[in-house]
């Protein structure tokens, strides 16, 4: 499953002290992924489409924030190279 909040409040991205998490960049590329743990990430820059195996594509931008569940198998789609602060668990 994956979770889409559009423009969460500032506040909340500072109460979960997303600034302070590492950093992940890539450039526009298709490539699969399986999460082997939650990753919750805030998209700083870029837009990307992301296809569960199986399931209906889903698409984020800069400014979501988006969480993968644990277990989730699926195909990155990077339309417009990305850069996203990042955090697993």
């Amino acid at each position: 499953m994956i979770t889409v909040e559009t423009q969460p409040a500032e506040s909340k991205l500072i109460e979960m002290e997303v600034f302070d998490w590492p950093i992940w960049e890539k450039e526009a590329s298709t490539f699969p992924w399986t999460y082997d743990m939650k990753e919750t990430c805030y998209i700083l820059e870029g837009k990307v489409t992301v296809t569960p195996n199986g399931g209906e594509p889903v698409s984020f931008k800069a400014g979501d924030l988006v969480t993968f569940e644990a277990g989730l198998s699926c195909t990155w789609e990077i339309i417009e190279p990305v850069r996203k602060h990042y955090q697993f668990g």
